[in-house]
C-alpha cells in the first residue's frame, strides 16, 4: 500500500523561486518518491504562483 503526503511550495513571480527543487530533494533523501505537482494557486494573467507537490511511499 502507498502512503502519500502533498507539500506546498510556492513558485513563479518575477524573480525564479527554486524552493520546489529543494523540497524533492528533501524529501526523496528521505525515501519519498516525487510524483507530480498539482496547481494549487495562480495569481494575474495566469502565472501560476503555489503547487501542491505529491510524494509517495511504500508502506506494508
Amino acid at each position: 500500500m502507498y502512503r502519500y503526503i502533498y507539500v506546498e511550495a510556492k513558485v513563479g513571480g518575477m524573480i525564479s523561486k527554486e524552493e520546489h527543487r529543494e523540497l524533492i530533494d528533501k524529501y526523496s533523501f528521505e525515501g519519498w518518491r516525487f510524483v507530480t505537482a498539482i496547481p494549487k494557486c495562480s495569481g494575474g494573467y495566469g502565472q501560476l504562483k503555489e503547487v501542491d507537490l505529491v510524494f509517495e511511499k511504500y508502506e506494508e
